[in-house]
């Protein structure tokens, strides 16, 4: 009898969701080379193609497809099996999964991630961040955090602090030469450091002005796509940056930079981690949901 793994069953349904082996080595942790040598084992095991496979796209066969719709509900119960037994770990351990985005992800790395890494030495932590709002259940994650009014309605949340904000900041050096914006509009005829999103548009600067949200296309000598450079050019008085409040926090405290047009940045809703109902979850996921909920009531006092 054949040697089957259960992590290559769950590298299948991984690819059969995403539609690409990279996208599906992300989802599972593995290298793409990795998942494509999985892949290609069981389907020697198994005496048949699961997968098409073209330079642009990968699509199930029919043997692949039958495979999937038969092999998804058992291994819903092995993992429901596994989650029962784990349930009863003294100690907690094992890999959470958490999706969410690169600015809430840094947000919460210090406070609650590397905390309970910190705590609880046996429990491993997978962070995926991406813009998009994915089903943290079929992409076969524990978490997901969001801005607390993009979280599902069907899942349960924790708030995990107060209301966030944008901060537009310069460097004293940039203001002394350059004069400091007094209204939104001012930022017309400065320098600017603009950044790209995922989907290849530029970020428009948010404010509101007398009750209405205006977004502003600035303009600048550089565009960036990721917020820690777009901080680097900001610090080296290449021009005016738009960030989250918690990114440049320690800056402004410093001095280091100067955090102007306040009064336009509105608040924001805050982070929420939600994850679906379970029964007997893990101990490392009951655990993670405790320290969770002891952040919420410390940001509350």
């Amino acid at each position: 009898m054949k040697n089957y793994n259960l992590s290559d069953f769950d590298a299948v349904l991984a690819i059969s969701r995403k539609g690409s082996f990279r996208a599906a080595a992300l989802d599972v942790g593995m290298s793409t080379s990795a998942l494509s040598a999985s892949i290609a084992k069981l389907e020697a095991q198994l005496g048949v193609r699961l997968f098409n496979r073209t330079t642009r796209s990968v699509s199930l066969t029919d043997a692949g497809r039958r495979f999937v719709e038969q092999v998804t509900p058992a291994l819903k119960d092995i993992h429901a099996a596994l989650d029962t037994v784990r349930s009863q770990q003294e100690t907690p351990s094992g890999t959470l999964r958490i999706n969410t985005f690169a600015t809430a992800g840094r947000e919460i790395l210090s406070p609650l991630i590397l905390e309970c890494l910190r705590r609880f030495p046996q429990i491993r932590i997978d962070v995926v961040t991406e813009e998009n709002l994915v089903d943290v259940v079929a992409d076969g994650f524990d978490f997901g955090v969001r801005s607390e009014t993009l979280v599902p309605s069907d899942m349960i949340a924790i708030r995990l602090g107060a209301e966030r904000r944008y901060a537009v900041v310069a460097s004293p050096s940039y203001l002394e030469e350059n004069g400091t914006p007094q209204l939104p509009s001012d930022l017309f005829s400065h320098r600017c450091i603009r950044t790209r999103l995922p989907n290849g548009a530029i970020f428009r600067w948010q404010f509101d002005v007398e009750g209405d949200s205006v977004q502003i296309d600035v303009d600048g000598p550089v565009t960036l796509d990721e917020a820690s450079l777009a901080r680097i050019a900001v610090l080296e008085s290449v021009g005016i940056g738009f960030f989250m409040e918690s990114d440049v926090h320690d800056d402004i405290e410093a001095g280091r930079l100067v955090r102007i047009l306040e009064r336009w940045t509105p608040p924001l809703s805050p982070l929420g981690l939600y994850y679906p109902s379970r029964h007997n979850p893990p101990a490392a996921f009951k655990v993670f949901v405790d320290l969770a909920r002891e952040l919420a009531r410390s940001k509350r006092s």
